[in-house]
């Protein structure tokens, strides 16, 4: 029995990324995919059962990265938290917010993919879907500041979606239109001037 060629794998998904950027899932073509990578269309199907079982294997770690990054928001145990770290977690941190960009800017091209390019396949919402999954973590966090007093406003769980949708949104753009670190970096100042999350559930100073 002779062995799988394992360095296959890293020309065939680098091509697909490429492939896959350029043209967006519908349009990338596997026949160019194969090309470039100098193999066969039936290596492709020895390891995947088509374009779709491609893309995900090119976008399977960023999705890894972002569903613990959901889980780490959502799976949290309020009664370790003091009121103050509570009310703490509406602020609007510069510096949490970009270390939230740089998680992002590690998978950037793949966030892109996800975002933009995968219509055609079962992550074609994804960022709909990301921003949904965020308003359960964000709705966890104003139970609890409500529950303890902290905050006063009234948001129902439509307004919430919302504003976690357009915060989101701020997150994802800059991605989208490819700007550099530094410009990212300037853009989390106007985004935490812009988007203050502590007015909005009603925590006053």
């Amino acid at each position: 029995m002779s062995n799988r060629d394992t360095s296959i794998d890293p020309r065939l998904l680098e091509s697909a990324r490429k492939e896959f950027m350029e043209k967006g899932f519908i349009k990338a073509e596997l026949k160019t995919i194969c090309e470039n990578a100098k193999i066969t269309t039936g290596a492709v199907y020895k390891r995947y059962k088509g374009k779709e079982e491609l893309f995900s294997a090119v976008v399977e770690e960023a999705v890894a990265t972002l569903d613990r990054f959901v889980s780490e928001r959502t799976d949290v145990d309020f009664s370790s938290m003091s009121d103050e770290e509570v009310r703490n977690t509406w602020i609007m941190n510069e510096k949490y917010i970009l270390d939230v960009f740089r998680i992002l800017w590690d998978i950037r091209e793949e966030f892109v993919l996800l975002l933009e390019k995968s219509a055609g396949t079962v992550h074609e919402n994804f960022g709909h879907d990301f921003a949904y999954r965020m308003t359960h973590a964000y709705k966890q966090y104003y139970e609890e500041a409500k529950k303890r007093n902290i905050a006063k406003a009234k948001i129902s769980d439509q307004e919430m979606h919302v504003l976690c949708t357009v915060f989101w949104t701020s997150i994802y753009e800059p991605f989208i239109h490819k700007m550099s670190w530094k410009e990212i970096e300037e853009h989390c100042k106007v985004l935490c001037r812009f988007l203050d999350w502590k007015k909005a559930v009603g925590i006053m100073d």
